[in-house]
């Protein structure tokens, strides 16, 4: 079994406090509004709690990705630690990955300010890794939501204060 590892960390214009009630807390309509032009539609199947199922089905302009679906695993608001496993059974992705699992932690940064910390683990069904391009490419798409929340957060700070 070889299991491969990307660790991001990206620091954000926005508190540790707001990121998480946006972006962690299991509320997931801001997305596509934060996201347009990435996101088109968000659904979760369940309570929004561990083992809930989400689906965001991607626009055209992001590529040749059309849906990311992923089960939560665990929730740790006060940690503000998440952890979800992307769902690759019955997708285009079960060819290539046996699994894929994400962890994020927003942690302060001073006011105003906090720093996400991202750890995706993989394996593929060849067993093998993914070469540095392709895993750097993981990293932004999970980092391209982030900023894009970011950027929607900064320009409308009072719309989920």
């Amino acid at each position: 079994m070889v299991v491969g590892k990307v660790t991001l960390e990206y620091s954000v214009a926005v508190s540790v406090e707001l990121l998480w009630k946006v972006v962690f807390s299991g509320d997931v309509s801001i997305l596509t509004k934060a996201c347009v032009g990435m996101i088109d539609a968000v659904e979760v199947e369940g309570d929004g709690g561990p083992g809930s199922v989400t689906t965001m089905k991607l626009n055209p302009a992001v590529g040749d990705a059309k849906v990311f679906k992923t089960k939560l695993l665990s929730r740790d608001a006060a940690a503000r630690v998440v952890k979800s496993e992307m769902v690759v059974e019955g997708s285009e992705l079960a060819v290539k990955y046996k699994s894929q699992v994400s962890e994020v932690k927003v942690v302060p940064a001073g006011e105003g300010a906090s720093v996400v910390h991202m750890t995706v683990e993989y394996e593929l069904v060849d067993s093998t890794l993914l070469p540095p391009e392709e895993e750097a490419r993981i990293g932004q798409g999970y980092l391209g939501l982030i900023k894009k929340v970011e950027e929607y957060l900064v320009a409308h700070p009072s719309e989920f204060a």
